[in-house]
């Protein structure tokens, strides 16, 4: 009312300044500020939150819409090679091109990049000094004066050539072009140094075996003598143009394989290729149709194929030697453990549970049959910097084990080929994919490694000759993203050592075992490390912030400096329901579940009201995706369209949990595999937990409390509803898994093994098995389009509710869709019909 008035006065002195300027104007400029004044005072005492009240409140609408109205984040940031400038990505308004910008870290200022061959950059690496690096940019080689920034385009040819390096003279550099591997020497020489064939050793077709016919017609006809020998004196003047051009003898490798990696050795002397037999069978592939097309007709595009159908095909390693013109595939058969069958148990259950559901004996054994050997498959290779020794990692196909193994690249140990084990890790459910950073110490002689073996992921040393391990990081937390520093002297990592959801920068000196904190921010923070050492670059975010840069001078006690501030006005204007994290108890582990908690900010208040009239409140808890996953941090999250949604929840009189329950990510190794073989089991126990907990301290009616997740967050809903049916009032399930028979491979292994060979914890851990449970209001929302968790999941579930006759169902179906929606106008619609859902059961 006061600025209605103000406003009044204010329009009514432009008005009649016309006839009295100087004394009405004057005049009324008196009372307008007498009267702001007053009107400030008046507030101030009414609200001691004034700012804060003039904050927006969120709508659906607004925050479903193209993200770009919150702000543009920087990507792909990175240093420039001399440390001294950033780079980074940034997406442009209303479409998905990216630009490069640049900005100097000194003086702040930001430009756009004019070359961007400068950064654009693929399989750069440094020459051994630093003082070059050599990189491909759309199929060309480039060096790049570390110093200067200054380039030089080595090839411009229409072969695409890749994974250049500089040999360590510095005098040549090397790069592929194809299976070739070409050398240049400084002073302009061009040379086939390796040449790759996957073919079968082709015989001399100029030369054929001895038989008395040949000869006879050699001493009958002249002419055919003549012709043999103008054909031997081609091949010798073709064999001298071969040498002069310096052509390299083939390696021929077989037609049945294919190479899925290759590397070359710092010297330039040896190659690795990771190699696979490339005609086994994977399975039959998944059929996705497309209804909405350019062509007006149904396409179909094949997918994935499903767990279990046809074992990945074991990877090997072979090493050729240019000096010897030798190949070598290295043989595991010296692997501790590599014949153990670590699933023999189950196997034996399993041939009870198919003759039970209609195998014979037979059929049953040849499900489970175990092999002779363990297949592997090789997660990387890194060359010892003196050129003696290649480390390689395994991990087996039945995800149980995995092998830090050395070869030594002397002919005498390449003539033996077999891989010498230096550290096993062995877990009874499964090695995590994550934690398997590791590499060769500058001393030649020492590789440090991440493992989990602790309980929790740590760094360790590993001294190949001496065969002693060191462990240089321990306790209660996890180390994530280690690198080692290019002196060599110290490990980079981020970790969560202060608190499970509170990520910082830490470095160990690999020789005094001394771990320093290097940032103080909060939050979130990911790194880069400069190349001399000397700058970290951080990604930093916050709850309620997506991740600006910031940089930090490692050796300085100053703070981290931010670089971008890209975070809209319209976003920050909104009032924004800030979550606590918390610990809720469990009742089932001695740990608790990380939690978050939206609630009003005047919650004890609002409470205290509700409990005089003998109310309580709603609640939803949101279940996150991926399973291992973490969403209880204090960064910005993937999840971010949630957190903006759980504000209008929060608004709307609705208290809103989320929790990291078991089998979520920060938290550990039995955390993490305490879902092993039954899956939907024990979070499902941590979600009943999460109720009782708001029950008890949040004035939540127990009654109704609704659930929704998407991806694996949708498989629990489904457990949840159909395992626990009075658990909740109503739930949605966005992106389902209903069936882990119809999961993909890779993940679906680790944590139920296969169909074949443990069907009993598919059968535990697959919601369709629990359908008949269902009896309260379940929304299935899926895109057509997803080709990670297949829309034939959904549909398949929806035909079993149809056969168990239940109603209380609804399916929201999106033909334009995959697994992570893109089209703004689909997440509004889905999020439209999952508040509907909660306002209509839980209200």
């Amino acid at each position: 009312m006061t600025f209605a008035v103000l406003f009044y006065i204010m329009w009514a002195s432009l008005e009649y300044k016309i006839g009295n300027f100087m004394f009405i104007n004057r005049l009324s400029i008196f009372f307008a500020l007498l009267l702001l004044s007053s009107s400030v005072y008046c507030a101030d005492k009414a609200d001691k939150n004034s700012l804060k009240s003039q904050l927006k409140q969120p709508d659906l609408e607004l925050i479903m819409s193209d993200t770009d109205w919150m702000g543009i984040a920087p990507e792909n940031a990175r240093f420039s090679d001399d440390g001294k400038t950033i780079f980074f990505q940034q997406k442009r308004q209303g479409n998905k091109v990216r630009d490069w910008f640049q900005i100097d870290i000194e003086s702040e200022s930001k430009t756009p990049v004019e070359n961007p061959i400068i950064v654009n950059q693929q399989g750069g690496r440094f020459s051994k000094d630093g003082s070059v690096s050599i990189f491909t940019s759309l199929g060309d080689v480039y060096l790049k004066d570390s110093q200067t920034a200054k380039l030089t385009r080595v090839t411009k040819t229409v072969e695409k050539e890749s994974a250049p390096r500089i040999i360590d003279d510095k005098n040549t550099l090397v790069f592929w072009q194809g299976n070739k591997l070409m050398s240049l020497s400084s002073d302009g020489k061009l040379t086939e140094k390796a040449n790759i064939k996957l073919a079968d050793e082709k015989l001399d077709k100029n030369k054929t075996p001895y038989t008395f016919l040949k000869a006879q017609q050699q001493r009958y006809f002249d002419t055919l003598k003549k012709a043999t020998e103008n054909k031997k004196l081609q091949k010798e003047q073709t064999t001298k143009r071969e040498k002069k051009v310096k052509l390299s003898q083939p390696f021929y490798l077989g037609s049945d394989n294919e190479i899925l990696a290759k590397d070359v050795s710092p010297d330039g002397e040896y190659i690795a290729l990771l190699m696979r037999d490339k005609t086994i069978k994977r399975g039959r592939k998944g059929k996705m149709p497309h209804y909405v097309t350019d062509s007006g007709y149904v396409e179909i595009e094949a997918v994935r194929t499903k767990v279990g159908q046809n074992n990945p095909p074991a990877q090997f390693l072979v090493i050729l030697n240019l000096k010897t013109h030798l190949s070598t595939e290295v043989s595991i058969d010296k692997l501790p453990d590599i014949k153990k069958d670590r699933l023999k148990n189950i196997r034996y259950k399993a041939i009870k549970w198919h003759r039970a559901h209609g195998a014979s004996k037979s059929e049953a054994e040849d499900l489970v049959r175990a092999p002779i050997k363990r297949a592997v498959s090789i997660q990387g290779i890194e060359w010892s910097g003196d050129n003696k020794h290649l480390a390689i990692m395994y991990r087996a196909i039945d995800n149980k084990d995995r092998w830090i193994a050395t070869i030594g690249l002397d002919n005498k140990s390449l003539a033996r080929g077999v891989a010498k084990s230096q550290h096993q890790l062995t877990d009874e459910a499964w090695i995590n994919w994550q934690f398997n950073n590791y590499g060769w110490l500058k001393d030649n002689k020492n590789i440090w490694y991440q493992s989990e073996e602790s309980g929790y992921s740590h760094l360790y040393l590993r001294d190949i000759s001496k065969r002693k391990t060191i462990q240089l990081t321990g306790g209660s937390w996890e180390v994530y993203d280690a690198v080692l520093s290019n002196d060599g002297q110290y490990i980079y990592f981020r970790a969560n050592k202060i608190h499970p959801g509170r990520y910082e920068i830490y470095r160990v000196n690999v020789s005094t075992k001394k771990m320093e904190q290097l940032t103080e921010l909060g939050g979130n923070n990911s790194f880069r490390l400069s190349h001399d050492d000397q700058r970290l670059l951080i990604m930093h975010s916050t709850i309620t912030r997506h991740p600006e840069i910031y940089v930090k001078d490692i050796n300085s006690q100053g703070k981290s400096k931010q670089l971008t501030s890209t975070t809209s006005k319209e976003y920050a204007a909104i009032d924004w329901i800030v979550p606590e994290i918390l610990p809720v108890p469990s009742s089932h582990v001695k740990k608790p579940i990380y939690t978050k908690v939206y609630k009003p900010e005047n919650f004890a208040e609002i409470s205290k009201s509700l409990k005089a009239e003998g109310k309580k409140f709603p609640a939803v808890i949101f279940v996150h995706g991926a399973g291992y996953t973490q969403n209880s941090h204090y960064g910005w999250a993937y999840y971010f369209h949630e957190l903006m949604f759980h504000t209008i929840l929060v608004n709307k009189g609705y208290i809103v949990i989320d929790m990291d329950y078991r089998g979520s990510k920060g938290y550990g190794r039995d955390w993490r595999t305490a879902i092993y073989r039954n899956m939907g089991h024990a979070e499902i126990e941590d979600l009943r937990d999460g109720v009782n907990w708001m029950v008890k301290n949040m004035n939540v009616d127990p009654k109704r409390v609704g659930v929704y997740g998407g991806s694996y967050g949708g498989f629990l809903t489904f457990m949840a509803l159909f395992r626990d049916p009075d658990l909740f009032a109503a739930g949605a399930a966005l992106r389902p898994v209903a069936d882990w028979a119809h999961y993909n491979h890779g993940y679906t292994s680790n944590i139920l093994n296969t169909p074949d060979i443990d069907p009993m914890a598919f059968e535990a851990s697959s919601p369709i098995e629990f359908a008949k449970g269902l009896n309260k209001p379940l929304l299935i929302a899926s895109g057509m389009l997803d080709d990670n968790v297949f829309f034939q999941d959904s549909v398949r579930l929806v035909q079993k509710l149809i056969e168990l006759k239940k109603q209380n169902f609804e399916m929201s179906i999106y033909p334009m869709e995959h697994h992570g929606f893109k089209n703004a106008t689909s997440w509004l619609n889905e999020y439209r019909r999952i508040y509907k859902l909660m306002e209509t059961n839980l209200k």
